[in-house]
């Protein structure tokens, strides 16, 4: 199973979407935010449908639970409260972590496997992101977790959390989370530092820059799969074009809108930031997250045409 982690804006989305064109890959979407947005609120799948009304999810549910209406949310989410935080990171790193991981965990696993199952699938994709979580699924037994590290420059996450992002899913003008600057800085050194920490407890991890990522998909899809297990072929990657990939439906149970785009895409990089995150800004999210921007990569200065 491949958790794509990091943190959220980072890309996640277009690797998921992209994943899931591969024959014997299903990609699931943000299981994280199932029990909730898809259980309790029954909000659309990617597919379009409602959560309830997709066959998939029906069936996945049915084999996983006996049906969904049998899995007590409430449980879920107080599991959830109790193990599934950034601050539990460095309990859950050490030691065996107390039983309430492992039944926290095993709402996930029994999900996976029926998804599995149900979509005849290899290799199920899980973009849920939170590094608190992948942590968790660290101690489910009989999983076979392989993360996907999906890293993008911290000035560009953080002026894409600034904007204002409306949930098309949930049909009442919902929007997504927003960010300051700093704020984000700050969650994108400690997720990506926590998935730096999972690598060194021995889960495969295999990191992925957003930047490179676009700039060469049919390589870094083909280094996936064989991250995954899996070996494409050049049919396989039919679906990708010269600058753009053509995207089929899918069935993302939450997460990014663009789960919902069906078609062709563009494929190019989003450096609006470069010119439009103020330069103050630009330079406390530089600073508070140099040491991880340097170790990745990335230049810690970036000049815009009017700054040249």
């Amino acid at each position: 199973m491949l958790f794509l982690g990091g943190l959220g804006r980072s890309g996640t989305t277009l690797v998921e979407r992209l994943l899931g064109e591969l024959p014997g890959v299903r990609a699931l979407g943000e299981v994280v935010h199932l029990w909730q947005r898809d259980i309790v609120d029954d909000e659309r799948c990617g597919c379009g449908e409602r959560f309830s009304a997709c066959s998939f999810w029906a069936a996945v549910g049915d084999r996983a639970f006996g049906g969904w209406a049998n899995v007590d949310v409430e449980r879920v989410h107080a599991l959830q409260a109790a193990v599934e935080r950034t601050r539990h990171i460095p309990r859950l790193a050490g030691g065996r972590p107390p039983a309430d991981v492992a039944r926290y965990a095993e709402f996930y696993t029994r999900v996976y496997d029926a998804a599995a199952a149900v979509s005849g699938c290899e290799v199920l994709v899980d973009s849920s992101k939170h590094s608190a979580l992948a942590h968790c699924l660290r101690w489910a037994s009989d999983l076979d977790l392989r993360v996907v590290h999906v890293v993008r420059d911290a000035r560009g996450v953080a002026y894409s959390w600034t904007k204002t992002v409306a949930r098309p899913e949930a049909d009442n003008a919902d929007e997504m989370t927003r960010y300051t600057p700093g704020h984000s800085a700050l969650l994108w050194t400690a997720h990506n530092a926590a998935f730096g920490l999972l690598a060194r407890r021995g889960v495969p991890v295999q990191r992925l820059r957003y930047e490179q990522f676009l700039a060469e998909p049919r390589q870094a899809l083909t280094e996936l799969a064989a991250f995954a297990g899996l070996r494409v072929t050049e049919p396989d990657l039919a679906f990708l074009g010269d600058g753009h990939a053509d995207l089929t439906p899918g069935h993302s149970a939450a997460g990014n809108p663009m789960r919902f785009t069906v078609g062709r895409i563009r494929l190019r990089r989003d450096d609006a930031w470069v010119s439009a995150l103020p330069p103050r800004q630009r330079a406390l999210v530089g600073t508070v997250c140099a040491p991880m921007l340097r170790a990745y990569g990335y230049p810690l200065t970036q000049r815009t045409t009017q700054e040249a």
